[in-house]
């Protein structure tokens, strides 16, 4: 499934007073489920008891990051999905971004690997890269700020 339509259906989620929603698509799947003002995004899970187990534990990720996020200026790029983060298309190939590098909205920042799948994670903001806040083939989780964007 395309970032995109994550996206937009995150955003969809956010604008509505739906607390839970699952989209199929062929094979793929997306499960979204909003618990605390937060929306979590999740791959589907058939076990239902793990789920009302684990919202403690995105609301205190979700407020160390923010609280982390506060102390940057500029513009915070967050990851849309959880997976590995890579810097560079390969391990021989050059970094798509690098700190002091201006980018532009759409510009390729890096891929996220989830689920055996590379997918490009574009930039949504203008300006320069002025701090990169992960390392190159991290485990990242959804919401994550990846980059500093001024």
């Amino acid at each position: 499934m395309d970032i995109r339509k994550i996206k937009k259906l995150i955003e969809l989620l956010e604008n509505s007073s739906l607390t839970e929603m699952e989209i199929q698509e062929g094979e793929e799947s997306v499960k979204l489920s909003r618990h605390n003002q937060n929306v979590v995004a999740a791959a589907p899970a058939p076990v239902a008891a793990p789920v009302s187990a684990t919202p403690a534990l995105p609301v205190q990720t979700s407020e160390a990051d923010t609280s982390g996020a506060s102390s940057h200026d500029g513009n915070i790029q967050r990851s849309p999905m959880v997976g590995t983060f890579y810097t560079a298309s390969s391990p021989e190939a050059e970094p798509f971004v690098r700190v002091g590098q201006k980018v532009k909205i759409g510009d390729a920042l890096c891929i996220v690997e989830a689920m055996k799948m590379f997918n490009q994670i574009e930039s949504e903001f203008e300006g320069t890269v002025t701090k990169i806040l992960v390392e190159n083939g991290q485990p990242i989780e959804f919401d994550e700020p990846l980059y500093v964007i001024s």
